[in-house]
């Protein structure tokens, strides 16, 4: 599946994520509940404090920094599901699958593929 038909997403309805055998099933779904372009910023705020929390763990080795970019990541991602999009994280019912499509939407929003 080639992402660069990947525009802004309309709202999915009440689809179960769990129904979804593959992930390139899944991430079709997973841009269509980041519909909303703050909750996306706010995916990608919190995908890159993740980031620089890793590399300060690697640097450090003090453990904290992963429990810090932990929390960026889910609580960035999280605002913006309750507060924006207002829908349910997908990583409550796939959370494997939900972890790809953020690191798989962060590189596509790199890439122009999907817009914030």
């Amino acid at each position: 599946m080639s992402t660069s038909t990947h525009t802004t997403p309309q709202a999915s309805g009440a689809v179960d994520p769990r129904r979804f055998t593959s992930f390139a099933e899944f991430y079709p779904f997973y841009l269509t509940e980041h519909a909303n372009v703050t909750c996306r910023r706010l995916h990608f705020a919190g995908s890159t404090i993740s980031l620089l929390c890793l590399v300060a763990l690697v640097v450090t080795l003090n453990p904290w920094w992963l429990l810090a970019g932990l929390v960026a990541g889910y609580g960035f991602a999280w605002v913006g599901h309750f507060g924006f999009e207002k829908n349910k994280p997908a990583s409550f019912k796939r959370p494997l699958y939900s972890f790809m499509g953020d690191w798989t939407m962060y590189r596509d929003i790199w890439a122009g593929r999907v817009k914030i």
